[in-house]
């Protein structure tokens, strides 16, 4: 993008017309809601990463005692599963995090290319795909997070 271009831009989004306006925000709003679902998926799997670390403290204690009321190898089998839902809690999170940023960046280009009037649909769609991809990501990990947990429940009981 050369000067004139960016000139240009920014001479039509200081003179777009309300309608314009109204409709890049119309357009911009719109996946904002995604993002409160996704704060809320994001605050349940934080959650549950915080059980899972503050159990995990508890074993540790448990272990590093001397005489430890539950026996030494069961404990070391309940950390081993709880670092692994821990790993899924966290690539959970991570692919929630990068989703949060793509999905900023969608809402900012749409909202760039109805005030600039530009066609950014070449931008708009891939980092879309990627973001949903991210979702089902960390819909996944979730899921097995959740297995893992559920297993080692029924090992325990």
């Amino acid at each position: 993008m050369d000067l004139t271009s960016v000139a240009a831009w920014l001479f039509a989004a200081r003179h777009a017309p309300a309608t314009e306006l109204g409709q890049a925000i119309e357009l911009s709003v719109a996946p904002v809601f995604l993002l409160v679902g996704i704060g809320g998926f994001l605050n349940v799997i934080s959650e549950r990463l915080a059980r899972i670390i503050d159990r995990s403290s508890q074993l540790y204690a448990e272990r590093d005692v001397g005489d430890p009321v539950i026996p030494v190898a069961r404990i070391n089998s309940e950390l081993k599963i709880y670092r692994k839902r821990m790993l899924l809690c966290q690539r959970a999170i991570e692919c929630l995090t990068l989703l949060i940023m793509l999905i900023a960046f969608v809402v900012a280009i749409l909202f760039i290319s109805v005030i600039a009037k530009m066609d950014l649909k070449h931008i708009v769609v891939p980092a879309f795909v990627v973001s949903m991809i991210c979702l089902m990501t960390s819909s996944f990990l979730f899921m097995k997070e959740v297995q893992l947990a559920i297993a080692q429940n029924r090992r325990l009981y």
